[in-house]
């Protein structure tokens, strides 16, 4: 297995099936409205307004785990970043029906999001079932890697939580070799059960469902940062 390496561009495909009409306009009409600045230090208070916990999604699928999440805790602000057009009208959706006003969604890289936060200003961030880059020649383009873990490091508060999910065997054992490499995360399973069932406040992704549906495995890997 190559050794974890810095790589930028950590996703693929940006664009999927056109969008019907209602689709285009919650991108035309909605996404101005909840989207994340385009310049400036991402505090809470530049979000939201006020001094609240924030909690980050890096590749938030199609939002239902974002979502769930910001429903449970209103008095968090939430960031979800995902570069798939598809997947931000998903979550645009949510945020309609279930009337959240603790969103805000940047659709590109998250790694420009992450670097405009303060230092230890993040309260959880969650990685839920990333692009594996299966090919070896890929591993570097594989989120967890030390370049971005060192910026999620940066960001998270000493003693908050960092989430990583996975169906892939091999983004599993890559992601266990990267992190036991770290010193600066602290693994909290005791055992196995630990990390193979999904805990009561992580919500389940339609993603996750067909995983299990495939008859795949799924790993639910819970750091906190020291």
């Amino acid at each position: 297995m190559d050794e974890p390496q810095k790589f930028r561009r950590l996703y693929g495909r940006a664009k999927g099936h056109k969008l019907r009409a209602g689709q285009a306009a919650l991108v035309e009409d909605m996404l101005p409205r909840v989207a994340v600045p385009e310049t400036g230090t991402l505090t809470s208070e530049a979000l939201f307004g006020d001094a609240r916990p924030l909690e980050l999604e890096i590749g938030f699928g199609a939002g239902e785990h974002l979502a769930g999440q910001a429903a449970a805790r209103p008095g968090h602000g939430f960031i979800g970043c995902e570069p798939f057009l598809n997947g931000v009208v998903g979550a645009l959706g949510h945020i309609r029906d279930q009337q959240l006003g603790n969103v805000r969604l940047h659709m590109g890289d998250a790694l420009e999001v992450v670097e405009r936060l303060p230092d230890a200003n993040l309260d959880r961030v969650y990685l839920l079932h990333p692009d594996p880059w299966r090919k070896a020649r890929h591993a570097k383009r594989r989120m967890v890697n030390h370049g971005p873990l060192d910026l999620i490091a940066a960001k998270l508060k000493p003693g908050c939580e960092f989430r990583l999910g996975t169906d892939d065997p091999t983004y599993c054992r890559w992601s266990m070799m990267v992190m036991n490499q770290r010193r600066d995360f602290e693994w909290q399973a005791q055992e196995a059960k630990d990390f193979l069932t999904r805990p009561d406040d992580w919500p389940e992704t339609r993603y996750e469902r067909k995983a299990r549906r495939m008859g795949h495995e799924v790993w639910y890997f819970q750091y906190l940062r020291i």
